[in-house]
């Protein structure tokens, strides 16, 4: 793997309905640009009760009707050596945000930050859809396409 790739870990709680869907979308998006070779894309939640599960069926389901591919992916905790070995670290929200901050060194503290905040028009927290309908996946989708534009379309520009 070359040094000079963009390394990007999107995190939620659990790590099997908003991070996987986000990496998802972004590996996607990433495809489409032909982008892919420059990045290493992972997910990870900050709790590990689904370690080895895939996604979320329902998180699945809506997003192979968008045509992203969730099936490859396994939950995982977030892990110490991810805060030096990812460039960008990517919360669902403020919760998940305090959680990776409190654990994380200092020093990589500016790599941490909510996924959200590259689509400043659109709610900063990407709501948990775990315990509610399929409507609240959909929503979710929908929030993580815009901001995975928005963040392709920063890492390019820079």
């Amino acid at each position: 793997m070359s040094n000079d790739m963009m390394r990007v870990l999107f995190v939620c709680l659990g790590n099997i309905c908003r991070s996987p869907s986000a990496q998802g979308v972004f590996e996607a998006r990433l495809a489409e640009r032909g982008l892919q070779e420059q990045f290493v894309v992972d997910s990870a939640g900050t709790g590990g009760y689904h370690t080895g599960e895939p996604p979320d069926k329902r998180a699945t389901s809506e997003a192979h009707k968008r045509g992203y591919d969730l099936s490859r992916q396994r939950a995982r905790a977030v892990r110490d050596s991810d805060f030096n070995e990812f460039d960008l670290i990517l919360a669902m929200d403020n919760s998940n945000l305090q959680n990776l901050l409190a654990r994380a060194p200092e020093v990589t503290h500016p790599k941490i930050q909510l996924f959200m905040s590259v689509a400043p028009q659109l709610p900063q927290e990407v709501p948990d859809p775990y315990f509610g309908g399929d409507d609240g996946f959909e929503q979710v989708l929908d929030m993580l396409e815009t901001a995975a534009d928005a963040l392709l379309d920063r890492q390019v520009s820079r």
